[in-house]
C-alpha cells in the first residue's frame, strides 16, 4: 500500500491548518466516505475521510460529491456531535496509519462537549470511529465490528474503544544508528523485507527506495544485497531525517513494473519523469482520482453490464437470422415458378415422386429444372405448397426490413447505454436502471423507496470553459433528454460525436470563442465510445436544429445545419476544466 505511516504523517502535518476550523456541514455521500465542509480563517475547504477498503485516505478535496436524499445514520450522528464544532487537535498515533481529530462543540444544553474522530487507514479493516474521549466509549463507527467478527476488538456503540493490535516494531523516527545496527540481521536477507518487518509505518515502496539508495551509494547492482549495513543505515537515516523535519516533496509516477505509485518524498525508483505536487492532498487526489468510485460503480453495474451485453448478443444473432430470412425471401420468385411449372404438368407427376424434372418455359433456352417434391402430398398440393411459400416470403420482405431497422436501433440504443455505464457515477447508475425499467427491459425492484416526483430534475455535470462559459454534459439518457429538450435555449450550441454513442454536450451561451468550442468538443469526444481514439468527428449545431422523433428511444435525437470538428480526446485538458455536479 502506498499510503503508509510516512504519508499519514505528511497528511497530519498538512491538516494542522485545520486547527481552529469550524465544521459547517457534514455529508456522507456513500457507505464508506465522510466529507467535512470546513470554515477556516480566510476561506473554506472540504476534508475527505474515507474508510474505503481498497483506497482508504484522508485529504483535502476539490471533488464534488452527490449526497443521498436521506443521510445515513452515522452521518446523522456526526452532525449531532460534530457539526458546528471546532477542530482542536489533529494528530497521528506514532507512525501508524491512525489519525485522531479532537472536536469541541456545545451540546443541546449549551455545555461544552469533547468528541474524537478516529480514522484507521488499515486497508480492508479501515474504519471511522466516533468516540467520547472522557469515557473512551464508542458512540458509533462507519463500519461495525461485532464479537463474531473479532474477539480482540469490537466497534459497536457502547463498547470501549480499543486500538488495533500493536505490531511491536521499531519507530523509524526514534531509531538511532546503534539500534539500527543491533537490529540488522547477521544472516543474509532481503533488504526491503527486513525494513518492512522491522520498522513501523514503512511500506514496501519506501523500503525498496531505501534499499535502492543504499545500493547506489555502495556501488552495488542489486538493491537486495545487504553486505554493507553502513550504506543501508545512511540511506535510511537521510530519508527519515526528511520525514522527521517535515521536508516533503509529494510525487507520483510508474515503478519498474509499470505500476503507478506515489509518496510524500521523492522516489528514485520512479521510472521516467515523476509528477510533483505542492501538497500531499493534491498528490493523493490526483493519484486516487475517481478510482474508488469507479470500483464501487463497477460492482454496482456488473449485473446491468451482463444484462445489456446479453441483450446485445441476442439482437446481433437476430440480425443474422433476419439477414438469412431476407436472402431466402428474395428468392420468392423461384417458388412461384416452381408452383406454376407443377400446375402446368400435373398429368406428368404422380403422388410419391420425390422430384419432378420439367422444362422451364420461363428460361430462354428452355432448360430442364429439377423441383423437389413431398412424396406424401399430391402433385396439386405440392404446387400449392410452393405458392404458399411464395406468398409468405413476398409478404415478409417488408416485415423483415422493418425488423432489421428496429434491431439496428435496438443495438445502437444498447451500445449507447454501455457507453454511459463506462462513465457512470453512482447516481447515474440508478437513473439508467430506472430507464431500463420504464422501457420494459427490467422488472421494477420491489423496494419501499420514495417515488421521485414528476418534476424531479436530474443533476447535471457542469464545466466552466477557459473563457468562463458554462458547458453542460449529460452522462445518461435521462440527463441528455433534460439537458437537450428542456434546459438548453434555442441559441445554445449542442455537440455530439458523429455516429458514435456519447454524451450530449451543451454550451449555455450564444456568444463564445474558439477555445470554448474546442473544450466543449473535447468533452463530447472524451465522454463517448471513441474516448481512446484520435480525430474523433464531433458534430455541433444550435439547439433549435435538434429534435426528438416521435416514439424514439430515450436520448435519441436528429439534427441538421451541423458542422463537424475533428478532435483527439485529451484527458488532462478535461480534468483541468473546473467542474461540479449541479442540481437543476
Amino acid at each position: 500500500m502506498a499510503l503508509d505511516g510516512i504519508v499519514t504523517r505528511a497528511i497530519v502535518h498538512e491538516l494542522q491548518s485545520c486547527r481552529g476550523a469550524r465544521i459547517n456541514k457534514i455529508h456522507q455521500p456513500n457507505e464508506r466516505d465522510v466529507v467535512f465542509n470546513l470554515r477556516v480563517q480566510g476561506g473554506s475547504g472540504k476534508l475527505l475521510l474515507s474508510a474505503n477498503p481498497t483506497y482508504p485516505r484522508v485529504h483535502f478535496t476539490a471533488q464534488t460529491f452527490i449526497n443521498p436524499a436521506e443521510a445515513p445514520m452515522f452521518c446523522m450522528l456526526l452532525r449531532k456531535h460534530c457539526e458546528g464544532g471546532i477542530i482542536e487537535d489533529i494528530r497521528q498515533v506514532g507512525m501508524e496509519r491512525i489519525i485522531h481529530i479532537d472536536i469541541r462543540q456545545r451540546d443541546e444544553l449549551g455545555d461544552l462537549s469533547q468528541k474524537r474522530i478516529i480514522i484507521e487507514l488499515m486497508g480492508r479493516h479501515s474504519n471511522i470511529v466516533l468516540v467520547d474521549p472522557g469515557s473512551n466509549t464508542i458512540l458509533d463507527g462507519i463500519h461495525h465490528v461485532t464479537p463474531a467478527i473479532s474477539s480482540y476488538r469490537v466497534v459497536m456503540p457502547g463498547f470501549s474503544y480499543t486500538e488495533p493490535p500493536q505490531q511491536h516494531k521499531l519507530d523509524p523516527l526514534e531509531t538511532d544508528k546503534t539500534a539500527f545496527l543491533e537490529a540488522f540481521p547477521m544472516e543474509q536477507a532481503g533488504a526491503t523485507q527486513w525494513i518492512v518487518n522491522t520498522f513501523t509505518g514503512v511500506s514496501p515502496l519506501i523500503a525498496a527506495e531505501i534499499a535502492l539508495r543504499a545500493a547506489e551509494a555502495g556501488g552495488v547492482n542489486s538493491s537486495e544485497q545487504m553486505e554493507d549495513a553502513e550504506c543501508l543505515w545512511q540511506a535510511f537515516s537521510e530519508l527519515m531525517n526528511d520525514v522527521r523535519e517535515h521536508r516533503y516533496q509529494p510525487a507520483s509516477g510508474l515503478n519498474s513494473k509499470g505500476k503507478e505509485v506515489f509518496s510524500a518524498i521523492p522516489l528514485r525508483l520512479i521510472v521516467g519523469e515523476a509528477k510533483t505536487y505542492d501538497s500531499i492532498s493534491k498528490c493523493m487526489e490526483d493519484f486516487y482520482g475517481d478510482k474508488a468510485e469507479r470500483d464501487s460503480v463497477k460492482q454496482r453495474v456488473s449485473d446491468l453490464l451482463r444484462f445489456l451485453q446479453n441483450e446485445r448478443s441476442k439482437n446481433v444473432k437476430k440480425l443474422d437470422n433476419l439477414q438469412r430470412d431476407l436472402e431466402e425471401a428474395e428468392d420468392a420468385d423461384q417458388y412461384r415458378i416452381y408452383g406454376e411449372l407443377l400446375f402446368a404438368s400435373l398429368h406428368a407427376i404422380s403422388k410419391g415422386d420425390q422430384e419432378a424434372v420439367l422444362v422451364n418455359f420461363y428460361d430462354e433456352e428452355q432448360k430442364e429444372i429439377s423441383i423437389p417434391l413431398d412424396p406424401l402430398l399430391s402433385p396439386s398440393d405440392n404446387a400449392q405448397r410452393y405458392f404458399k411459400k411464395y406468398n409468405k416470403y413476398k409478404n415478409s420482405l417488408a416485415v423483415i426490413e422493418e425488423q432489421k431497422l428496429k434491431t439496428h436501433e435496438e443495438i445502437a440504443y444498447i451500445d449507447n447505454l454501455l457507453q454511459q455505464l463506462s462513465h457512470a457515477s453512482m447516481s447515474d447508475i440508478e437513473e439508467i436502471r430506472d430507464e431500463l425499467v420504464q422501457q420494459g427491459y427490467l422488472r421494477d425492484r420491489a423496494k419501499k423507496v420514495k417515488k421521485k416526483k414528476k418534476n424531479d430534475r436530474p443533476a447535471l455535470h457542469q464545466y466552466i470553459s477557459s473563457e468562463g462559459i458554462e458547458i453542460y454534459v449529460g452522462k445518461n439518457n435521462l440527463q441528455n433528454e433534460y439537458l437537450t429538450n428542456r434546459l438548453a435555449g434555442a441559441n445554445d450550441t449542442w455537440l455530439h460525436t458523429k455516429d458514435i454513442p456519447g454524451s450530449h454536450v451543451v454550451i449555455r451561451s450564444d456568444s463564445y470563442g474558439d477555445a470554448t468550442l474546442e473544450e466543449a468538443a473535447q468533452l463530447a469526444a472524451y465522454f463517448s465510445q471513441a474516448k481512446q481514439s484520435s480525430s474523433v468527428p464531433v458534430d455541433c449545431t444550435l439547439i433549435r436544429h435538434v429534435r426528438k422523433p416521435s416514439g424514439a428511444k430515450p436520448g435519441f435525437v436528429i439534427y441538421d445545419h451541423q458542422r463537424t470538428l475533428y478532435i483527439t480526446p485529451n484527458e488532462e485538458l478535461v480534468k483541468q476544466l473546473p467542474s461540479k455536479v449541479k442540481s437543476s
